[in-house]
């Protein structure tokens, strides 16, 4: 009897540990945050990033449906849609642009995942057809906003000078977190950014992820908002995994920022 016992604690305990990884890399996280800026009304941007192929539900149904109930103005993706440029990668990337787009506007800038593709150059047209306004080191003005975005090829050549407009406020889609002294030199007043995962594993009741991308161990920017000069760095935690599989207590994000007009 004791056996018996022991094999349904062992089953338990794996079931346990089974249904608390599932939570970690399946459950969707909602972070808000608040700006004011120099806009007319207030617009609603939802922020994603790092999807690398996932899918929350069939179709992304899930993710899908959270989006719709925001009601956001336009949608930033912010790089990585794609782990691997596979037919099953591409097709969940497409997929789920072509719903988003059928909420609002979808602007989306590259990430290291599409850039280390050699087929990124037709993946970039696939992305369009589907819906997207795909920013690769160009601007693009929406509800009275300038948002550029970055290439993420392209930081080191000194392009993000070069195609810095000249206004009132502006935003930038920029993969990387870790440059964001280069971002705030050009006084880009809201970044958004991904890329680092949340730190992929997060220490409890610390907000200490272990590992970026880019920064090492124990990393500074992996999720929330950081300040150099009079730039704001919003960082999205991401939505899926990459080389390394899975997520500990950090669980997959979707950003909601809402811009308010200056108090006058």
């Amino acid at each position: 009897m004791l056996w018996l016992w022991i094999s349904l604690g062992i089953l338990g305990g794996v079931a346990l540990i089974w249904l608390i990884i599932w939570c970690n890399n399946s459950l969707l996280k909602t972070t808000r945050y608040s700006f004011n800026g120099k806009v007319e009304s207030p617009v609603k941007i939802v922020h994603l990033s790092d999807l690398h192929g996932k899918s929350f539900g069939a179709k992304n149904a899930r993710l899908i449906a959270k989006i719709v109930k925001e009601k956001p103005d336009f949608i930033v993706f912010t790089g990585d849609i794609i782990h691997k440029y596979t037919p099953k990668n591409k097709k969940v990337a497409l997929e789920v642009t072509s719903s988003l787009s059928a909420i609002c506007p979808v602007l989306f800038v590259a990430g290291n995942h599409e850039m280390r593709n050699k087929g990124y150059r037709f993946f970039r047209k696939d992305l369009k057809e589907a819906g997207a306004v795909v920013l690769d080191d160009c601007p693009h003005n929406i509800c009275g906003l300038t948002v550029v975005g970055l290439n993420c090829s392209s930081l080191k050549n000194g392009v993000l000078h070069k195609i810095t407009p000249d206004c009132e406020y502006k935003l930038l889609l920029a993969h990387m977190p870790q440059f964001l002294d280069r971002y705030a030199v050009e006084d880009y007043d809201l970044v958004f950014s991904g890329h680092a995962h949340g730190g992929q594993w997060r220490i409890p009741f610390t907000g200490q992820g272990v590992f970026a991308p880019g920064q090492g161990l124990f990393p500074k920017l992996t999720e929330g908002v950081h300040t150099a000069g009079k730039t704001k760095m919003i960082i999205s935690r991401g939505l899926g995994n990459s080389e390394f599989p899975l997520r500990l207590f950090n669980r997959p994000e979707i950003v909601v920022v809402t811009i308010s007009p200056d108090d006058k």
